[in-house]
């Protein structure tokens, strides 16, 4: 969940499991299926939730081993409020990338939303957090885990000083204190996730997106 290179990586993903043939991608479905996540990107980014769904729908039917590689379907889940879906969509791709710890973050978002804090902790999704060498990962981790605190996220990426570690930490606080009903803390962190200077980067357009969803202005 990094960068403007996902659908590229989806298919390559897709190419080495065996779930497309090289004259497959040529001929028919993963191209068009391409082209509609691609469009879903954008219209997620354009804030046209429904739509986005609509074309991720369709790439998965065109190529159901698509489906699991598709974490973007699982955010605009969120954003739709479909949040058993999007909880099935992460569990989903848990399959396909099973050490990404801002998978294990939406699993958590969705489940929090649909059965509650306490239960969406007990069932957080595991993960080997020195698999996921970004900045603050493991933080965020520790964060949804009940383990560790905002302050441990936002010093990681203090430490790093980079503009992405910035971002994630402000975008995955943020995202946390919105569930815990900390809505006047997750509106200045999604702001400021917001802010941080990235182009083409899908999880810092999730942090737009999610002021315009929320109207905070």
């Amino acid at each position: 969940m990094t960068d403007n290179t996902i659908v590229q990586t989806t298919l390559v993903l897709l190419l080495a499991s065996g779930a497309v043939s090289y004259g497959q991608r040529e001929a028919n479905s993963p191209k068009s299926a391409e082209k509609l996540v691609e469009r879903g990107m954008k219209r997620f980014r354009d804030n046209k939730i429904a739509e986005s769904i609509a074309d991720f729908e369709a790439a998965a039917k065109r190529d159901p081993k698509l489906r699991p590689h598709l974490w973007q379907l699982g955010i605009s889940y969120y954003y739709a409020g479909k949040f058993l879906q999007g909880k099935r969509l992460f569990e989903s791709h848990r399959t396909v990338n099973p050490h990404d710890v801002e998978n294990a973050a939406w699993h958590f978002l969705c489940a929090a939303r649909a059965e509650g804090l306490e239960s969406a902790q007990k069932k957080i999704l595991p993960i080997e957090t020195r698999r996921d060498t970004r900045i603050p990962m493991a933080e965020v981790y520790a964060l949804y885990s009940g383990k560790g605190t905002a302050d441990d996220v936002l010093a990681a990426a203090a430490k790093a000083g980079t503009a992405r570690a910035k971002m994630y930490a402000h975008l995955y606080v943020g995202l946390y204190d919105e569930v815990t009903g900390k809505t006047k803390e997750a509106r200045e962190h999604l702001r400021q996730a917001a802010a941080v200077p990235l182009k083409n980067h899908y999880m810092h357009d999730v942090a737009r997106v999610h002021l315009l969803q929320r109207d905070w202005k």
